[in-house]
């Protein structure tokens, strides 16, 4: 095999039916299929095929950076709610001088994917209705005459391959002091094919940032049928609740659903339609790299009532809304304490206790790790650690202007949670300190006694944690009930 023709990370590993021609398609391969583990170590052959792309991989400038502008304004995307692409909400923050970043917990989401296939069969049926119009009544409809469905499903697209390699570029220049060839970050990913391919380019750009001097692997898959922390599908009696969803939507989408019906004759747009359309009109801007014809049909309002639709549904699922939200968070915060403190794992909900009581799939000695998951689990562990708690529910008639619990600030595609472990100095004493950052910005952490810095002194932040200690307080008991 030639370099020339070998696999190369000069561009990130994209999911199957992909960009790829034939022969990188033919070499990523390996790990950018469906990979049905039952053991969740990664197999020795995958291994040694992601270490052969390292090796075989091309020198670039420092600079490089893969993810392609939407060319869109940032509010018209943000309005996407979850399916909005990566902003940083607030530019990163050093610690304080006397103080030095020891360990690094980083919790990613998943980047750009295409719709599910529930979601697709929803965009698809709204489509058809307006297609078969006789006659449109607003020339902005007359591109549905030509309109090709391109859009994959479920899969990463190119621009959410390209979020993760860059966060792992990212990661790699802020955080290389952590860094030996003995002591490369210990990364793991919950089953789901994007999930995996998120992982496996974000290793690349932290090797292809690192000048391949530390080429981390994706070590360990979280089964989606056993126990697992990076999953939101262990508590059976946390059911999507709908009612306070139905009531926003019964609110702001009659309008409209007139409107569209007026534009288009006969079509009988309903408001599931209008939430099918509003999410294709994001599904295909990140897909196609530009703006979809389809949000010529809304306005910024209109975007804007889809947003707080996301921000009313993740709330009452495995946010703080639900009986059952938080608890769904509780084993990745047990394993957090775990990492910070050096101490076996003690949890009794979603934790796999044979994964975690062995020092090969859950090391403790590691100062960088890496997890990959799905928003509504980030959003349940946001929620078990006690951020982003309101001052009262979110309120399905009337959104609160206030509010902390704003989707795209919280789980956009490539959203990620960074939880630093410092250490700091003051007149000859050591003590050590842990902050907590999503998407950039430093949160408050009042419940743990964090000062201006967002500093919480670490056996304060354990204690803090109690919720998560108790194993929810007899809330995951109730999963089964």
């Amino acid at each position: 095999m030639t370099l020339e023709n070998s696999a190369r990370l000069d561009r990130p590993t994209i999911a199957p039916k992909g960009v790829l021609d034939d022969i990188e398609k033919k070499e990523y391969s390996p790990y950018s299929r469906r990979i049905n583990f039952k053991v969740l170590i990664i197999s020795p052959f995958l291994l040694y095929m992601i270490s052969l792309n390292s090796k075989c991989a091309k020198h670039y400038p420092e600079s490089d950076v893969t993810t392609s502008s939407l060319n869109l304004p940032r509010e018209f995307q943000q309005a996407w709610g979850s399916y909005s692409p990566y902003f940083p909400i607030l530019r990163y923050s050093p610690p304080p001088h006397e103080c030095v970043v020891t360990q690094v917990n980083l919790l990613q989401r998943h980047g750009a994917r295409y719709p599910t296939k529930s979601r697709a069969r929803e965009m698809k049926s709204a489509l058809e209705k307006l297609s078969q119009v006789e006659k449109y009544n607003d020339e902005n409809f007359q591109f549905l005459r030509q309109y090709e469905w391109t859009l994959g499903v479920d899969n990463l697209v190119p621009f959410g391959a390209a979020q993760s390699f860059d966060a792992g570029q990212e990661h790699y220049r802020r955080y290389a002091h952590l860094l030996a060839r003995d002591r490369l970050p210990f990364v793991r990913a919950s089953s789901s094919d994007r999930v995996v391919v998120s992982a496996l380019n974000w290793t690349a750009g932290f090797t292809f940032a690192s000048h391949h001097t530390y080429s981390p692997t994706l070590s360990v898959i979280l089964s989606e049928s056993s126990n697992n922390t990076l999953d939101d599908k262990m508590c059976p009696s946390a059911q999507h609740q709908s009612a306070q969803t139905d009531e926003w939507q019964s609110a702001f989408t009659p309008s409209i659903v007139n409107r569209l019906n007026n534009a288009a004759p006969g079509a009988n747009i309903t408001r599931g339609d209008i939430i099918a359309l509003m999410s294709l009109c994001a599904f295909e801007s990140v897909a196609s790299n530009k703006d979809s014809l389809v949000c010529s049909l809304f306005s910024q309002n209109d975007l804007d009532a889809f947003e707080y639709n996301t921000d009313i549904s993740k709330y009452y699922f495995t946010g703080y809304g639900h009986p059952l939200g938080r608890v769904q968070g509780v084993g990745y915060v047990n394993e957090l304490i775990a990492r910070l403190t050096r101490r076996p794992v003690e949890d009794h909900t979603q934790t796999n206790s044979t994964l975690d009581s062995s020092p090969v799939t859950f090391p403790l000695d590691r100062t960088f790790y890496a997890d990959f998951s799905h928003d509504n689990e980030m959003l349940a562990i946001y929620s078990a650690l006690g951020l982003f708690r309101q001052t009262h529910p979110l309120d399905p008639l009337k959104p609160d202007a206030t509010r902390t619990w704003i989707t795209f600030k919280l789980v956009p595609f490539s959203a990620r949670m960074i939880v630093e472990k410092l250490t700091c100095q003051s007149m000859g004493t050591k003590t050590d300190y842990v902050r907590i950052l999503v998407n950039d910005a430093i949160q408050p952490m009042m419940f743990c006694g964090a000062g201006d810095e967002g500093m919480c002194k670490l056996d304060a932040f354990v204690e803090s944690q109690g919720y998560a200690r108790s194993d929810g307080g007899g809330d995951w008991g109730k999963c089964y009930s």
